[in-house]
C-alpha cells in the first residue's frame, strides 16, 4: 500500500498526506557481531568428522544430547553363556533400540565406552508365539548387536552383575 500513498511533490507545493522529511528517520541498526567462518571443514567438523558445538554451553549441551541418544540405542548387556565364550574373542554381546543400524550403534559404543569398535554385527530376533489357555500372543521382536573390539581393547560390561 505505500507505493500508492507516495504523490509526487512539486517544487513548492508539500501535500498534506506526504510524510515529513524529520518523521521518516529510520533508527539506526545495531552492529550485529558474527563469529567468524571457519576456515575448513576440519575446524568445523574435526579430524574424525563429529561436529563440534560453537559455544562453551552449547559442548555440554551437545555431550548431554549425544550421550543420552547412545543410552537409547544400547539398552543393556546380555549377560549369557554364550557372551561370555564370546568374552574371549574381544565380542561383546547387546540388546539395541530394533531400528537401530551398524553405524548408530558403533557411535553409541564409541561415546558411552570410548573405544571405537573394529565390527558391528546385527542380529534380528523374532519374538516367540506364546499361548497362556486359549489366548495366543507373540513376545516382541528385539536386535541384538555383537561388537568386535580391535586387539587390547576391553570395556567393563559386567561391573555391575
Amino acid at each position: 500500500m505505500a507505493l500508492f500513498d507516495k504523490q509526487k511533490k512539486s517544487a513548492g507545493s508539500v501535500s498534506k498526506n506526504a510524510p515529513s522529511e524529520d518523521k521518516k528517520k529510520t533508527p539506526a541498526k545495531k552492529a550485529e557481531v558474527k563469529p567468524a567462518a571457519p576456515a575448513s571443514m576440519k575446524e568445523l567438523y574435526g579430524a574424525n568428522g563429529e561436529a563440534k558445538p560453537q559455544t562453551a554451553a552449547g559442548n555440554a549441551a551437545a555431550e548431554k544430547k549425544s550421550t543420552s541418544r547412545a543410552y537409547r540405542i544400547l539398552l543393556k548387556p546380555l549377560v549369557t553363556e554364550k557372551a561370555t565364550v564370546l568374552g574371549a574373542e574381544n565380542k561383546y554381546l547387546f540388546a539395541v533400540e530394533p531400528r537401530a543400524n551398524k553405524i548408530e550403534i558403533a557411535k553409541a559404543i564409541r561415546e558411552v565406552y570410548g573405544v571405537k569398535p573394529a565390527a558391528v554385527n546385527i542380529v534380528k530376533v523374532l519374538g516367540k508365539k506364546t499361548r497362556s489357555g486359549r489366548t495366543i500372543g507373540k513376545r516382541k521382536d528385539w536386535k541384538k548387536a555383537i561388537v568386535t573390539l580391535p586387539e587390547g581393547k576391553t570395556i567393563k560390561v559386567y561391573e555391575g552383575v
